[in-house]
């Protein structure tokens, strides 16, 4: 789907730059990224994604660029905690907007997890949400620093929370289990991507990858779904809020 917003605005200075939290690698990430043949995507997939159906109709192999992070290093650079998450970055390299959800909401928290099929008001909420996120980047890319989405420095900073001993505790666990795996030795991985679940919860990126690196199809699974209702009235994705209060 952001094939469609790439072509519509790349002649413009604008470029998009997609990360695959993946520590499967290519191989894993290939399927989606060049498909064999188009993907089709049920409606209640859509809905989850917060796509319109014109949207998935101009989805596509992605022709801008795709890095594939096995280790995650982009998250920790750029403080993303979760997929998808976006960070806008100007013609000068300066951060405009740090790591938040590019348009996503917790709407799928209401869906049945059987037919994985959401409310109607919820999925139209969260279509409207998408579509708001990807207002705001035409917006910037037509108004550049000019733009009423466009940070303050200031602004910028105070919404990137620096690294605790314990966020750093819990990436050292993920790359040491990472690491183990890699070399052959899945088992002895296991004890170290638990401890980082343990030790940081809400990197949603960390918790996904190490329960699907155990077993396919955990991450989605009921662990997943319990760490999710854990959070009781809590976020999984902390709302955006889109305009920023001044230069």
């Amino acid at each position: 789907m952001w094939q469609g917003i790439y072509d519509e605005l790349k002649d413009r200075n604008f470029t998009l730059i997609s990360v695959a939290f993946d520590t499967g690698g290519a191989e894993a990430a290939r399927p989606f990224i060049r498909p064999a043949e188009p993907i089709e995507i049920a409606p209640p997939i859509s809905d989850i994604m917060g796509w319109e159906l014109a949207d998935i109709q101009r989805a596509a192999a992605p022709a801008y660029p795709c890095l594939i992070d096995e280790q995650h290093i982009v998250a920790e650079l750029y403080n993303m905690t979760n997929v998808p998450m976006a960070v806008w970055i100007d013609e000068n390299g300066r951060v405009v907007r740090p790591a938040e959800a590019a348009g996503a909401s917790d709407g799928f928290r209401s869906m049945d997890r059987a037919t994985w099929a959401m409310p109607q008001d919820v999925a139209a909420n969260g279509k409207a949400n998408r579509h708001r996120y990807v207002e705001a980047i035409r917006d910037w890319v037509a108004k550049g620093d000019k733009s009423e989405y466009v940070l303050s420095p200031a602004e910028a900073r105070s919404r990137i929370a620096a690294p605790s001993e314990t966020d750093a505790l819990a990436t050292a666990n993920f790359r040491l289990g990472e690491y183990i795996r890699r070399i052959g030795h899945g088992a002895d991985a296991v004890p170290y991507f638990t401890e980082a679940r343990r030790l940081n919860p809400q990197r949603w990126h960390y918790f996904r990858q190490t329960l699907e690196l155990e077993e396919t199809g955990k991450a989605s699974g009921p662990d997943f779904f319990a760490a999710v209702d854990a959070l009781g009235a809590r976020p999984y994705y902390p709302p955006v809020t889109l305009k920023g209060t001044g230069k």
